[in-house]
């Protein structure tokens, strides 16, 4: 029988599950994450995972987490410090325990906290020991400790397998024990086992068993004596799932050859973290997809350059080390006016660097990473769910104006998740590829004043692209290559050119052609509540998430703040300069050392100062609203005092870090 349970309500809670990296958190953060999408709060996601393909289990290095933020109102980012840490072995609480507030519910393994594991993860002596005592390291905090592997091992004894098999369920005993403790529906969770594992009863019996019992093991025991509720979050109507940002991008490429009515071509060579992109599209051979896994990066974007010059919508996907590769062809996308999307999800760098963590420091190398002068767009997506959108108008661009795309996501995005509105179809523009069907030029020997020969490089007056013609369309043929053209809008026949005044001409054409793409964009967004605002606080790409979050903790402490988010960083828009002159003061937020603001003081000579982290992590909202709150009162000669909405700290349980009401 039962005990009576306390029910606590919550508005939001961050939890964090870390183990090694064998130990499934990532999948278990993922069940959790859709049962929380499924109960219908607002949530999202940080997975964190080591670099290396099996670090040293047990080690520090060798650490897994994920991380999943859910509320009943709207959220940007995954939260800064976690409210509940739920660490398989000593290496994991070590790793991780600097995160937590004081305050914080730790769930620990007991099981693991053997001599050896302790040593490896750096401890004198056992933590657990020392609870309640004058040297204990956890003072401050609610520790439960519980054998989850012994429980675990005791619970799925029927089903036959190997105590090393039935230790593998401890993840699910844990996420069991989460979704009482948070009233998590676990009908999702049962179907999703017996999908993955329907073949292998024993498996499948076990990971339920395991489930069950770290459910009934909330219900039943003392050790847990209150559970949380956090109730749905409001949000606008439509039908939602969540979705990560590879999922979201794969999709609006797709939906980008739907609304083209191209094929879409993808050359691409594995690398983390862009592969899921690979994967997801080669399942879309229905809508027309066709992918080429390549033998190294140079194929992957010549494979992609042949597809578009062969009338497809050709798309080629990467990390930073990779763009290092593909320049070479890029330049030459430049050179023949050809549609092509470039994803590059970036990573930490130089070289090799952090594959498996976030950064933001291609953006230099997309602008300006290939020799001549070559100008390439360049669109960056905010939050998981916008890459859909943003791929679909990378796809817009590359079509309509003839020229390379660079699509900037980052780890933090392709790998993090957040409740996704799913639009209709034909709420998405329209791409219309033109394709050259008749000759474009009367020649001095046409007998009838009509057309008779195909000129590639004559333009669009408006937006100044060549006309695109499928090879093989009789009378269409021409010249293509690397080579410099006679392209001019008064010379477009395309045949190779050494004239000084003709690459002059090219070269500005092709610089005049990407600037006129800012005719195209819409106004930005300038979030300014109160108008009165004398900081304004400017961003790209992943960073919308943080930076938002700190401009509400800002204006919550009662001062004023404005932010603008740029999807569109070359062109900038035409309304960026305007907008920067209002303001006394520019912050630029990145995951670089400046990235963004080298061109923003480059193109409007203004003031722009950095914040800068390259952790490999996203940036945390609470030290970032430090550094507004300082620049507001730098800007406004007073003192300013964010109290419990910067660093200082705050209740975990009611401190509502993104509240929007």
């Amino acid at each position: 029988m039962s005990q009576t349970k306390q029910v606590k309500q919550l508005d939001r809670v961050i939890i964090r599950f870390a183990g090694d990296s064998g130990d499934g958190m990532q999948l278990t953060g993922d069940r959790f994450t859709q049962e929380s999408a499924v109960f219908g709060n607002d949530l999202v996601t940080l997975p964190n995972f080591p670099a290396e393909i099996r670090a040293p289990q047990g080690t520090i290095p060798g650490v897994s987490s994920f991380q999943v933020h859910f509320a009943d109102h709207d959220i940007l980012t995954a939260g800064d410090r976690p409210d509940v840490l739920v660490a398989m072995n000593p290496a994991a609480l070590k790793a991780n325990l600097g995160d937590l507030p004081k305050g914080a519910t730790i769930i620990v393994d007991t099981h693991d906290f053997t001599k050896r594991n302790l040593d490896k993860a750096g401890y004198s002596s056992n933590p657990l020991d020392k609870l309640g005592e004058v040297d204990d390291l956890l003072a401050g905090f609610q520790v439960q400790p519980v054998d989850l592997t012994g429980i675990t091992v005791e619970a799925v004894k029927d089903f036959g397998l190997s105590r090393k098999d039935a230790a593998r369920a401890k993840n699910m005993f844990a996420l069991g024990l989460l979704s009482w403790m948070y009233g998590r529906p676990t009908e999702s969770t049962i179907e999703f086992l017996t999908k993955k594992f329907g073949k292998k009863p024993d498996i499948l019996g076990a990971n339920i068993a395991a489930f069950k019992a770290g459910w009934n093991y909330g219900e039943t025991t003392e050790t847990f004596v209150v559970q949380y509720e956090i109730k749905p979050a409001k949000m606008p109507a439509g039908t939602y799932r969540n979705i990560t940002g590879n999922l979201a991008l794969s999709y609006g490429l797709v939906a980008a050859g739907v609304r083209s009515g191209l094929p879409v071509f993808l050359g691409s060579y594995p690398i983390t973290p862009a592969s899921d992109i690979l994967h997801e599209l080669s399942r879309h051979k229905g809508f027309g997809v066709t992918t080429f896994q390549a033998e190294d990066e140079i194929a992957g974007i010549g494979s992609a350059l042949g597809a578009a010059f062969a009338g497809q919508l050709a798309v080629t996907t990467t990390s930073g080390p990779g763009i290092a590769l593909k320049s070479e062809t890029i330049g030459l996308a430049v050179m023949t006016e050809l549609p092509l999307v470039i994803v590059n999800v970036q990573r930490g760098g130089p070289s090799t660097g952090l594959p498996t963590k976030t950064e933001q420091s291609d953006l230099l190398q997309a602008m300006y990473g290939r020799n001549g002068e070559a100008p390439v767009p360049i669109v960056a997506p905010q939050s998981p769910g916008d890459c859909f959108a943003a791929a679909v108008e990378a796809a817009r661009i590359a079509v309509t104006y003839r020229t390379p795309v660079f699509l900037l996501s980052d780890g933090y995005l392709a790998n993090g998740s957040e409740p996704w509105s799913i639009p209709s179809i034909d709420e998405l523009p329209a791409i219309d590829p033109d394709f050259a069907t008749e000759k474009n030029h009367v020649s001095a020997k046409s007998a009838d004043g009509e057309p008779d020969e195909y000129w590639p490089y004559q333009r669009d007056a408006e937006t100044l692209a060549r006309p695109w013609a499928i090879p093989g369309t009789a009378g269409l043929e021409h010249r293509i290559g690397g080579l410099e053209k006679a392209g001019t809008t008064e010379v477009g026949h395309g045949n190779i050119s050494s004239d000084p005044a003709n690459h002059d001409a090219m070269v500005r054409l092709r610089a005049a052609k990407v600037a006129a793409i800012a005719d195209s964009l819409p106004p930005l967004e300038v979030d300014d509540p109160s108008g009165s605002a004398k900081v304004l606080v400017v961003g790209w790409g992943s960073t919308y998430g943080p930076i938002g979050a700190a401009c509400r903790r800002v204006r919550r402490a009662g001062y004023d703040v404005a932010q603008v988010h740029l999807r569109h960083i070359n062109p900038f828009p035409k309304d960026l300069g305007e907008i920067l002159k209002r303001y006394d003061k520019v912050l630029v937020p990145e995951m670089n050392l400046g990235q963004l603001s080298r061109l923003l003081r480059a193109e409007y000579l203004v003031d722009a100062i950095g914040y800068n982290h390259v952790y490999g992590l996203p940036l945390k909202a609470a030290e970032l609203a430090d550094a507004i709150g300082a620049l507001v009162g730098e800007a406004e000669g007073i003192a300013v005092d964010l109290g419990e909405h910067g660093t200082a700290p705050a209740d975990h349980e009611t401190a509502s870090e993104e509240a929007t009401r």
